[in-house]
């Protein structure tokens, strides 16, 4: 398995990002690439798990090795697979789906996408006391989420961030009933996702 990638991040994509590994492009999926905006350009490491099946090779990429372990541990959920595990990660705030799972709030994790009762069951059953150790430091909030307000192209960044919750297995009705509320703020694509995540579980 490749355990991470250092390289320059050269692009990023509503699904992913491009790695620069001295002359090589790998393509990262991600649960938001816009998370790595500020980055481009830049050298950076990047915790990766590679997944292979018949038809494909893919790597997904994280920013920690936590991140990337609680990933592991959803795709191993029965109901999950990589698409679902990066929606649900996507937030941004892994803190408040391990408080879902360690008090049995299946309300909250019913709320992403692709997991009904019967998945969100699975992974409380299969995860309980198995991922709380991940992140041993984090203050388990579910809205404990930073919001900078840096974006100076609005319009481009909530279009970015549009196809980033299209990437993400949200349908389009779903992604413009939220969309008033984030065109009240000004923010980068990053941001614009993060609050879009947190609408939808609002709702």
């Amino acid at each position: 398995m490749i355990e991470f990638l250092q390289g320059e991040i050269a692009h990023i994509r509503a699904e992913g990002l491009t790695v620069d590994v001295q002359g090589v492009g790998y393509l990262v999926l991600c649960p938001n690439p816009y998370s790595f905006q500020k980055h481009v350009g830049e050298q950076m490491k990047v915790f990766t798990y590679q997944h292979v099946r018949e038809d494909a090779i893919q790597l997904y990429g994280f920013p920690t090795r936590e991140e990337r372990s609680l990933f592991e541990k959803l795709i191993n959920v029965s109901g999950i697979g990589p698409k679902g595990a990066l929606a649900i990660l996507a937030a941004g705030h892994p803190d408040a789906v391990i408080e879902a799972i360690e008090q049995e709030n299946e309300t909250f994790l019913v709320k992403f996408p692709g997991v009904g009762k019967k998945t969100a069951r699975q992974m409380i059953l299969d995860l309980k006391g198995k991922v709380e150790p991940l992140f041993p430091h984090s203050s388990l909030i579910e809205d404990q989420v930073s919001e900078e307000i840096s974006a100076t192209e609005e319009d481009k960044a909530l279009a970015e961030a549009h196809e980033a919750l299209k990437a993400l297995g949200y349908a389009e009705k779903e992604i413009k009933k939220i969309t008033p509320e984030l065109q009240k703020e000004s923010l980068d694509a990053d941001e614009y996702v993060k609050k879009a995540l947190r609408l939808m579980l609002n709702m």
